[in-house]
Order: C-alpha cells, then structure tokens, then sequence
C-alpha cells in the first residue's frame, strides 16, 4: 500500500489582491530601531574591592546595608513567607538543608565541610584554632575583654539582656526558647528543659544519671578540687 505524501505548492506566483502592491514602504525610523545602552563589561572586584558587583552593600544600594535579595525591608526576592532566606527555611524545603532539619555545612551525619575532626565546627572549635576563636579562648563576639560586637553597654550578651530589650527575651522576662507560657523549643514534653531532663536523654546528662557539670565521675566543671561543688564550698570561698 503506497502512503500519499502532501507537500504545498510554493512555487507558485501569488498574484495581487484588489491591486495591492507587492512592496509596502516602511519608515526610516521604524526599521532603524531603538538602540539598547548596555553598562561596560567590568572585570574583577567593582570600586570598593568586592569581588562580585552584585554582593557588595554599596552597589547594591540597599539602604539597610544588606543585600537588596535578602533584606525583609526591601521585600527581597530570596525572603520567604516566613520571613527568611528561601534556601535555609525549613517549612519551605530550602535547598541548603538536610534530611536531618540541619543546614548541610553544620551537619556531623552528612560530614558537613565545617564540621572538624573534633565534632565541632571549625571556627568556633578551640583545638583547632577556629577564626571565631579570639587570645582570650572565647568567640570574639562574645567577648567582654574583646569588646565583641554582641556585648552591651551592660555587660551582657545583647540578645539575653532584659534591660536592652534582647531579641531572646520574651513578655513574661524570660529567654523565649526556655520560656513553658510561650512553648519555648527548648522545653520537653515534661515541662523541663530538654538538655537537662533525664526522661528525653538530655545533652547536659551524663552517664550517671546526673548533670555533667556537677558531676565528681565525669569531672563536671562545676566540682572544685575538694570535691563539692565550687559556689558550696567552705574553703573556697575563703581562698
């Protein structure tokens, strides 16, 4: 059985409808078109030495001093519906988190790139002398001696200060994350918090049953060379 194959006639002249003309005269102007003035192609870091135009504060001109894409003032492209950036939210699935609910760079199961061979990340880790570590062997932010750029003029972490107004402080005066009226994340199911309950396995429990820090077996921080705890003991406090 033979297929037909169909294939238009184009080769055939088209002759003039109602004696119209095969050419139609076009403005200059028209053809000419509206010439586009495109910024000079610029190479290395802009005038203020970064790198990427598009990074830096400045050029950016975002007068919040961030990046236009990540300022909530701004309504930036990369800000959520929850109010942060797109790629480290949770509830929206961001890319930069893990399966463990985890940013992947500060993630121990999936060996994120930040996390040392002592289990903790890099720049905040004393044994391998983490950038974020200052000469007083604490994190130059929260330095006192430093002058670390979280310290307020009272002395405290900024965040925590009741008196400043911190951020982590809540209506009732407490730290919001450890407040039981507001359902603070670092209260358990038993009304505790999570770190020190025995019932959920909390990080400040030792093996013993007791809190690590007070601890004489694990050599808490908190037991003094006499072995009470330092703020109880007689000759201590007499020193």
């Amino acid at each position: 059985m033979m297929t037909t194959v169909w294939r238009p006639r184009v080769r055939i002249p088209v002759p003039n409808i109602d004696g119209a003309e095969s050419e139609v005269e076009v403005p200059e102007e028209v053809n000419k078109g509206t010439k586009r003035k495109s910024a000079p192609r610029t190479k290395g870091p802009c005038e203020h030495g970064v790198k990427w135009r598009s990074r830096c504060k400045v050029c950016s001109a975002c007068p919040h001093g961030r990046r236009r894409r990540e300022c909530k003032e701004c309504g930036g492209a990369s800000i959520c519906e929850h109010g942060r950036i797109r790629r480290q939210c949770k509830e929206c699935g961001g890319s930069q988190i893990c399966e463990h609910g985890r940013r992947h760079h500060r993630c121990k199961e999936c060996g994120g790139s930040q996390i040392c061979e002592h289990g903790r990340e890099r720049s905040t880790c004393k044994e391998c002398g983490g950038a974020s570590i200052c000469e007083h062997g604490r994190r130059g932010y929260l330095c006192k001696e430093c002058g670390g750029a979280s310290i307020c003029e009272h002395g405290r972490i900024r965040s925590t200060c009741k008196e400043c107004g911190g951020a982590s402080i809540c209506k009732h005066g407490r730290r919001r994350s450890e407040c039981k009226e507001c359902g603070g994340p670092s209260i358990c199911e038993h009304g505790r918090q999570r770190h020190r309950c025995k019932e959920c396995g909390g990080g400040s429990i030792c093996e013993h049953g007791r809190r690590r820090q007070r601890c004489k077996e694990c050599g808490g921080s908190q037991i003094c060379e006499h072995g009470r705890i330092r703020r109880q003991c007689k000759e201590c406090r007499g020193a």
